[in-house]
C-alpha cells in the first residue's frame, strides 16, 4: 500500500479510537457522578457537564501533540539542513509509529534534494559563467561591451563586432581603451563618471551623447550616445555595461550643415577684412571732416563690422570645434588688463546704442590659465549678447572677483528683456534662439554654444541667471594658472588642450 494511504487510515482508525474513548470517558463520568459520588438533580447535571468538560479538553490536546508527530520530525528535518538555524539535530524515527514510512521517505528525499543542491553551488562556484550562451546582450541590435573591474574586455556582442570593425575574439580580453577609443563633447567623460561611482556607489548608471569613435583608418566618422551601468559587487567581477547607441546619420546632418555654414561664411573673410581696412581708412582720412550725421554712419558701419566679424568667428570656430580641431594653449595671463582689452573692442557697439559699460575688478586676483584668443570670444560673445538684449541709454556691469573655492569668476549682467524662464534650461544648446525673441534680436545660437566648449576646456564652468523682465547675468569661472602645476610639467610653453576631446590620457594601453 501507498505510505501516504497507509498513514491516511492509520489517521482514520486513531481518529476513531479517539471518539470511542471519549464517549466512553463521558460514560464513566456519568457513572461515577451517579453510583460513586452519588449526586441527584443539579449537583447531577453539573458534576456530569464539569466531568465531560475536562475530558474532552485534555483529550485533545493529548491527541494533538500524538497527531502531529510526523510533520514535527519532518519541519525538524529542514531545520537541521537549513544554513541559518543554527545547529537543530537531526530527527530520531526510532519510536515513531504513525506515519513512520511516509515521514522516513520524506525525510530521505529531503536529505538528498539538499545535497543535489549543495552539489549545483559547488559547481557554479567553479564555473566561469559563459555570456556568450547566457547573457540576452548577444541577441541585441544595438553595441554591447561587458568590461571587468581592471577594464578589460570580458563580452561583446556581433552587433559590437560589426560598430567598431573589431573582430569578438581579437576583442575579449583586451582592455577598453584599445578597443573603445571615444571622445566626449564635454569634460563629463566616462573617466570622471567612473572615478566617482568607484568612490561613491554601489550601482550607478551614466549616459553621454554625441561620443566620437575614434577608429583607425576610418573613413566616415561614427558618433553615438552612451550608456554604462557600473555594479561594485557583481559577484562574477563583470562591473562594467557598455550600450552604445549610432547616431552617426542624425548627428552628421548637424555636421554637413555646420560645414557648410563655415565654407559659405569663410568665403566672407576677405571681403570682410577688406570692408573693415576701408572703415579705417575712411575714419581716419576724414576725421573733423565730416558733420555728425556722416560722422555717425560711419561709426555705425565700424560697429557693424565688428559684429560681423565676431559672427564669421563664432562660425569658423563652431567648425574647427566639430571637426576636432579647435586647439587651446592655456598659458599664464593677468586676467583684468585682459578682460579690459577685450571689453573696450565692444566699446564701440555699446556706443551705437547708447548703452555704457562698467568695469569693476577685484584688486589681486591671480594669474589665469587661459588661451587669450578664445577667452577674447567669450567675453566678446557674452557682452555682445547683453548690448542685444538691453534697453538703449541702459548699461551693462562687468565684474570679476575670487570665489570661496579660489575660481576667478567673471560675470556680465544686463537689466534689459531677460530670458524666460523655459528657456533658460537650452540657451547653452546649438543654434537655440528663444522663439519669442528672435524676431526682434539677430543671432545664430552659436555664440552661447561656443562659450561654454571654450570655458568647459579651460576647467571652468559657465552660467546663466535670469528673470523675463528683469534682466540677465552671465558668469564663468577660470582656473587660477597655479592649480595647473601638474598639468603644466610636461608642456613648457603651455597647456593644451582640444574643445572637443576630452579623454584620459591612456598611452599605457595604446599600440
Amino acid at each position: 500500500m501507498d505510505h501516504l494511504q497507509k498513514f491516511i487510515s492509520q489517521i482514520r482508525f486513531r481518529l476513531l479510537g479517539i471518539l470511542l474513548l471519549n464517549n466512553a470517558l463521558i460514560v464513566l463520568d456519568w457513572w461515577i457522578v451517579e453510583h460513586f459520588l452519588q449526586l441527584k438533580g443539579m449537583e447531577f447535571i453539573v458534576a456530569v457537564a464539569g466531568l465531560s468538560f475536562l475530558t474532552i479538553t485534555v483529550l485533545p490536546w493529548i491527541s494533538a501533540n500524538y497527531i502531529v508527530q510526523p510533520t514535527k520530525l519532518i519541519w525538524q528535518a529542514i531545520l537541521h539542513i537549513a544554513p541559518d538555524t543554527g545547529d537543530v539535530k537531526a530527527p530520531d524515527l526510532k519510536h515513531l509509529r504513525l506515519g513512520h514510512e511516509l515521514v522516513t521517505a520524506l525525510i530521505g528525499r529531503i536529505y538528498q534534494l539538499a545535497s543535489v543542491a549543495d552539489n549545483i553551488e559547488k559547481i557554479a562556484k567553479n564555473k566561469k559563467p559563459d555570456l556568450r550562451a547566457e547573457f540576452i546582450g548577444t541577441n541585441l541590435p544595438m553595441p554591447v561591451a561587458v568590461l571587468d573591474k581592471d577594464l578589460n574586455v570580458v563580452f561583446v556582442n556581433e552587433a559590437f563586432s560589426r560598430y567598431t570593425g573589431k573582430a569578438i575574439e581579437d576583442a575579449a580580453g583586451q582592455n577598453m581603451y584599445l578597443v573603445l577609443d571615444m571622445l566626449f563633447s564635454t569634460n563629463r567623460t566616462f573617466d570622471s563618471w567612473l572615478e566617482k561611482a568607484r568612490e561613491n556607489k554601489v550601482t550607478s548608471t551614466s549616459t553621454w551623447e554625441r561620443v566620437r569613435l575614434n577608429l583607425p583608418d576610418q573613413k566616415e566618422t561614427k558618433l553615438f550616445d552612451l550608456v554604462a551601468y557600473y555594479n561594485k559587487s557583481n559577484p562574477d567581477g563583470f562591473e562594467l555595461i557598455l550600450t552604445l547607441f549610432d547616431r552617426t546619420r542624425q548627428y552628421s546632418q548637424d555636421e554637413q550643415a555646420m560645414s557648410f555654414l563655415a565654407l559659405a561664411v569663410h568665403e566672407l573673410r576677405t571681403p570682410l577684412t577688406l570692408l573693415r581696412g576701408y572703415i579705417d581708412v575712411f575714419e581716419e582720412e576724414l576725421s573733423g571732416k565730416l558733420d555728425p550725421e556722416l560722422s555717425g554712419y560711419l561709426t555705425k558701419m565700424k560697429a557693424t563690422a565688428q559684429q560681423l566679424t565676431g559672427f564669421v568667428g563664432n562660425v569658423l570656430n563652431v567648425s574647427r570645434f566639430e571637426n576636432d580641431q579647435l586647439v587651446l594653449k592655456l598659458r599664464e595671463e593677468q586676467w583684468a588688463p585682459l578682460l579690459q582689452s577685450a571689453v573696450n573692442d565692444m566699446a564701440l557697439r555699446a556706443k551705437v546704442r547708447g548703452i555704457s559699460l562698467k568695469i569693476k575688478v577685484d584688486d589681486k586676483l591671480p594669474t589665469v590659465g587661459a588661451d587669450a584668443a578664445s577667452i577674447y570670444e567669450v567675453i566678446n560673445n557674452l557682452v555682445d549678447n547683453a548690448i542685444k538684449y538691453s534697453k538703449e541709454n541702459s548699461e551693462i556691469v562687468i565684474k570679476s572677483y575670487l570665489t570661496t573655492s579660489g575660481l576667478v569668476e567673471t560675470t556680465v549682467q544686463d537689466f534689459g528683456v531677460g530670458i524666460p524662464e523655459s528657456a533658460v534650461g537650452n540657451l547653452f544648446d546649438k543654434f537655440y534662439r528663444d522663439y519669442r525673441n528672435r524676431t526682434q534680436v539677430g543671432g545664430t545660437g552659436m555664440g552661447l554654444y561656443l562659450s561654454k566648449t571654450i570655458i568647459s576646456a579651460h576647467g571652468g564652468n559657465i552660467w546663466v541667471r535670469s528673470k523675463e523682465g528683469g534682466g540677465s547675468t552671465f558668469g564663468f569661472t577660470l582656473v587660477p594658472y597655479a592649480k595647473l602645476e601638474d598639468e603644466k610639467k610636461n608642456e613648457q610653453s603651455g597647456i593644451v588642450r582640444t574643445a572637443h576631446g576630452w579623454i584620459k590620457n591612456h598611452s599605457m594601453y595604446r599600440r
